[in-house]
């Protein structure tokens, strides 16, 4: 076969007039090999190119004659030596890290690993690898043309509503079966209408990247559901397609039908760590394409990795082709796939220079800069497990941070241990984690994919992940839920109607709050885990949304709760709520006693089981539309009361009426200075036309 020198850029298998270019990048590579599958079923290669240009450590070479299909791996061979971090082995077949489709993923055989593994990571396994290989299919370039544009939803709207591609639509009645559990489930008529009717204004979907279950999952017969084992940065998981082999053209309908229904997506993405695991992991791609270069070494032990994320290995930022390759991907899913935004998983990581953590890292300051990464949407979980991992409020504007702490205070003043103190906090914003940003740089969120569905926050105790096969060892811990009485589902009405009691007022709580509300896919219908906190490796009915036990009042309330948020720019502002003295035409935010003043200093260090008041006057919002109009709301009275027993709250004394707001309670009028009362374990909002 004629090969050509071809070109150095860009990176992974690209289409050109005539034939096919192949570029990989390689430090310590002493030869680098592509090889050529006839099919997905093959167990080795049909042909085998050595290349022979190198410039600026990239192997390049371009064949002609070769089309978009082309199967495709490489073998590099190097220096196996692992007292320095070289862990070549030319027996292994790789995985292009810039294949934009997964033609097959690996298989788990004894093969993929560089080492025997019944004898120990020193040793040298010379078994071929072609088999049960992870392989790459060579993509065209996709076409921009009448794509339906970007909703563009301001943060200040934005809700975002985080899903599951498969767990969403796997056991809806009214989704054509061969597209439950898919891309294209996702878009059908009943989905999508939910959605839409919902109010939600952003998909946040759990990781789509190609993965690798881990190997002791696959010894048990579990699966990683979740998808934090990373096996390809650019090409979409091929199961969640309803055909396998057309996942790019399905994930591109996907974001195109969500697109038209004025929805948003954003990814959940792991560039903190690979599927290839620890030292004692397979070589599927990075290992095998150059160690040294692209894991995180401990420092003057290069055998064993650095592991900042609980996972066996850390990806190394620090090094110049790393960036490129994140950047590069990000690009790709932005531009190529049309997706809206990131979620960054275990973000910490990806600040780690030298031996601290920077939040002016060269990764992050490339990220914010991008000219098309920039018009993102950025979002960081800001922690990784590594030494002061934690960085809760310090990652730099545009970022927005997922917010652990406001999970945490509201689930403790709900379940009656947190202050009120605490609560105000919170709701208003966060300022004590955000002050040198804004309150919309606050996620909040009352529950996530990791942990309890809000369901079983209010049933559960304790987590149960017997299931997991784990003995109950993992999962998060704490929880700051509460049983009520009785672990589980229970028959008694009394702890029933407390739960649910609880239940409003958990997530009356989050979309009431400054920051932009993310809500768990499920929560709206009721969905439980049945206990278990930690669902990661359940590809099952744990995990699936169960439509058929869909609480249909309860959804109605959720859907008329984020609608009542839409609807008033109180709750969304741009500026952290300030308060002073009583009446003054600078106070944007009265906290307000239940016996009709507004709080004094030693109320706050006695509030333990305070009902709390916030009264936001709807003339101070101070900010604009973008015609330079002045955006007002009603004034709004908030209570929050977490005791176990009614209360009674003097209202506010001026205007001419109080106006109960539904859902939140009675859309009944009350005048000024009169008393109301608010049930145990609720939440009342007020509305009035007058202004403070």
């Amino acid at each position: 076969m004629t090969v050509l020198p071809g070109h150095p850029y860009p990176l992974g298998a690209t289409v050109l007039e005539g034939g096919v270019n192949f570029a990989l990048f390689s430090e310590h590579a002493e030869s680098v090999t592509l090889c050529l599958f006839d099919s997905v079923e093959a167990t080795e290669s049909a042909r085998e190119i050595r290349f022979t240009q190198k410039s600026d450590k990239v192997w390049y070479a371009f064949v002609p004659g070769l089309e978009e299909g082309q199967i495709y791996g490489y073998r590099v061979d190097g220096p196996y030596d692992l007292e320095n971090g070289h862990r070549f082995n030319r027996n292994k077949v790789l995985l292009d890290p810039y294949a934009r489709d997964l033609a097959r993923s690996a298989q788990w055989d004894d093969s993929l690993f560089g080492y025997h593994p019944q004898q120990g990571d020193t040793t040298f396994n010379p078994q071929d690898s072609s088999a049960c290989a992870a392989l790459g299919r060579v993509q065209g370039n996709p076409t921009q043309s009448n794509r339906p544009a970007k909703p563009n939803h301001k943060w200040s709207k934005s809700i975002i509503y985080e899903t599951h591609v498969k767990g969403i639509s796997m056991l809806h009645p009214d989704v054509p079966e061969a597209h439950r559990g898919t891309y294209l489930g996702l878009i059908s008529p009943p989905i999508l209408d939910h959605l839409k009717n919902l109010g939600v204004t952003t998909i946040e979907l759990l990781p789509v990247q190609a993965k690798l279950s881990e190997f002791n999952l696959h010894k048990a017969n579990l699966r990683n559901y979740w998808g934090y084992s990373p096996l390809g940065y650019f090409a979409p998981e091929p199961s969640y397609a309803s055909h396998p082999d057309q996942a790019i053209q399905e994930f591109r309908q996907m974001v195109d039908g969500l697109h038209e229904a004025g929805l948003e997506v954003i990814l959940d993405v792991v560039y903190n760590h690979t599927a290839e695991g620890s030292r004692l992991g397979p070589t599927i791609s990075f290992r095998g394409l150059d160690n040294k270069v692209y894991y995180r070494e401990v420092p003057e032990k290069a055998r064993y990795l650095q592991d900042y994320t609980g996972t066996g290995n850390t990806l190394d930022v620090r090094k110049p082709v790393v960036r490129r390759l994140i950047a590069d991907s990000l690009r790709y899913w932005a531009e190529d796939m049309g997706v809206d935004g990131f979620r960054f998983d275990l973000a910490v990581s990806l600040a780690r220079e030298g031996g601290g953590v920077k939040m002016d890292s060269a990764l992050l300051s490339l990220l914010r800069q991008d000219p098309v990464l920039q018009k993102t949407k950025l979002i960081a979980e800001p922690w990784d497990l590594g030494p002061d991992g934690y960085k809760l409020g310090a990652f730099p504007a545009p970022w927005r941070e997922w917010n652990a702490k406001y999970r945490d205070t509201i689930r403790q003043y709900w379940t009656g241990h947190a202050s009120a103190s605490d609560l105000a906090t919170r709701i208003s914003g966060s300022s004590d984690l955000f002050h040198k940003r804004r309150p919309l740089s606050s996620i909040n969120f009352i529950t996530a994919h990791d942990g309890f569905t809000l369901e079983d926050t209010v049933s559960y105790a304790r987590k149960h992940n017997l299931a997991n096969l784990e003995d109950n060892r993992d999962g998060h811990e704490p929880n700051y839920s509460s049983n009520w009485g009785e672990e589980g589902p229970t028959p008694d009405e009394g702890i029933a109607q407390t739960r649910h009691s609880v239940k409003k007022a958990l997530l009356s709580t989050l979309f009431l709050s400054q920051g932009v509300p993310m809500l768990l896919g499920g929560d709206e219908l009721g969905r439980t885990q049945q206990g278990n906190n930690n669902a990661y490796c359940q590809d099952n009915e744990i995990s699936w949304y169960n439509w058929a036990d869909q609480q249909v009042e309860w959804t109605a309330f959720v859907r008329e709760t984020i609608a009542f948020r839409k609807a008033h720019p109180s709750l969304s502002r741009h500026r952290f709520l300030k308060g002073g003295p009583a009446g003054s035409v600078d106070e944007q935010a009265i906290w307000w006693h239940p016996e009709g003043r507004p709080m004094r200093a030693h109320d706050w260090s006695h509030s333990a089981s305070l009902t709390l008041g916030l009264i936001l006057p709807g003339n101070r919002i101070q900010d604009v539309y973008p015609n330079g109009d002045l955006i007002e709301d009603d004034t709004l009275l908030l209570v929050f009361n977490s005791t176990g027993h009614d209360s009674t709250v003097v209202l506010p004394a001026w205007g001419t009426f109080w106006t109960g707001c539904a859902p939140f309670c009675e859309e009944t009028k009350t005048q000024p200075s009169h008393k109301i009362l608010i049930h145990s374990h609720s939440v009342g909002v007020f509305r009035s036309e007058s202004h403070p």
